[in-house]
């Protein structure tokens, strides 16, 4: 184990999670006007609680009792004057449709606050049943995503626990620009064919965990984009969705680095993939990824269970630029023991790319049988420069 996993690690242990509010001045939704009839826009009223309690010292809380709350688009923005908590135990519920979201890409955003606790036990519903169908990115190249529920912009020192996130118009919960962010104890469900509700998303962030968390979505469970580093994703159960993914990368410029990355302890159950790095073919400025570990997983029914895909792009017809072999250099990935059922005979690809072949990869300790008892599951390589295998190796390695 590098010294950077192990020092995440041992920062994992020591942070202390906290889950209930600590004393403090308690600022009540409904104090400020908020009625949680399912009707009333109670933006207004959220809004007026979240700057009282911005204003005020110590640890103070923003409830939200029982109760179904209609909620516009609505920015809960610092600094804070203290450590801000939001304990929801009823449900938020999103506006159908998207005429609410003109010019705006998120629903529930917090951004420049340094301290945040979002908690209770309660529901943002994002009705994405309503969206969807509007949706045009899985046919559509340059297409606008729908709005995130969740999204956590420039925070740092922030944790969301004991919460759950149904039915996103698009992303569940992104992580954009952040640091020392824990996601602990969540739920995160959509149904299968909901598209681009990506589970939780990080990028352009530091220090991240997932933890001890179910998520069920139409895409990644968890997926890593660029610039992040330090990310430690554990005891999640992913399925059904696209997996755990690192990407997709390279597509636009500019993008940065994705380094150290751990995926440990979960189960993933009747999804498309398993874990994947997925790298857009062409590509401008060359980026990389590296110091990623996977291990500890088990796969039941999974029809990737290891995937690295350079040669990505989910359209019929791609753009020129994108025939060209991906530019993302992937080094320095460590896939150990991963066993189950894989529900293709192909259970471990790694289709690197021409122009950036992949180097020190590990297979260690890998067991996935096909889920047709007396056929063989096999491994297939293109363009790996490098690695190592050793141990149990089911399907044999291809390295």
């Amino acid at each position: 184990m590098s010294l950077p996993v192990a020092a995440l690690l041992l920062l994992a242990m020591a942070m202390p999670l906290v889950e209930v509010t600590d004393a403090g001045s308690v600022f009540n939704v409904t104090d400020f006007g908020a009625v949680g009839d399912r009707k009333t826009d109670n933006s207004k009223a959220f809004l007026r609680a979240w700057m009282k309690a911005c204003a005020s010292p110590g640890r103070p809380a923003v409830v939200v009792p029982r109760g179904d709350y209609l909620l516009h688009p609505l920015v809960f923005r610092g600094p804070c004057r203290g450590y801000m908590e939001m304990h929801v135990a009823g449900v938020l519920r999103a506006p159908a449709g998207l005429d609410a979201f003109r010019g705006c890409q998120e629903w529930v955003h917090f951004t420049s606050i340094d301290g945040l606790l979002v908690t209770g036990g309660g529901t943002f519903d994002g009705r994405g049943a309503t969206a969807w169908p509007l949706n045009e990115c899985p046919r559509k190249p340059d297409c606008k995503f729908l709005p995130t529920s969740i999204k956590l912009g420039r925070v740092r020192n922030a944790t969301i626990t004991g919460v759950t996130s149904l039915d996103s118009k698009s992303f569940h919960v992104t992580v954009a620009g952040s640091q020392d962010v824990h996601i602990h104890r969540v739920s995160i469900r959509a149904p299968r064919d909901s598209p681009n509700t990506d589970g939780v998303h990080i990028q352009g962030s530091s220090n991240v965990r997932v933890t001890d968390s179910a998520v069920g979505t139409g895409d990644d469970c968890v997926s890593v984009g660029p610039g992040t580093s330090d990310v430690l994703v554990s005891g999640v159960s992913c399925g059904p969705g696209h997996g755990i993914s690192v990407g997709s990368l390279g597509r636009y410029p500019g993008e940065e680095d994705v380094r150290r990355l751990r995926v440990a302890n979960c189960t993933i159950a009747g999804t498309s993939n398993g874990v994947r790095i997925k790298t857009w073919r062409g590509g401008s400025r060359p980026t990389a990824v590296s110091g990623l570990v996977f291990e500890d997983i088990v796969m039941r029914m999974v029809r990737n269970p290891i995937i690295i895909d350079q040669e990505y792009c989910p359209y019929t017809s791609c753009h020129e630029s994108e025939q060209r072999p991906s530019a993302v250099r992937i080094s320095d990935v460590k896939f150990k023991n991963i066993r189950g059922v894989s529900a293709t005979k192909v259970a471990v690809k790694l289709s690197c790319s021409e122009a950036s072949p992949c180097r020190e990869l590990e297979l260690r300790d890998i067991d996935l049988r096909y889920v047709r008892r007396g056929v063989a599951t096999q491994s297939r390589c293109a363009h790996v420069a490098g690695g190592v295998a050793g141990g149990t190796l089911v399907p044999p390695s291809c390295i």
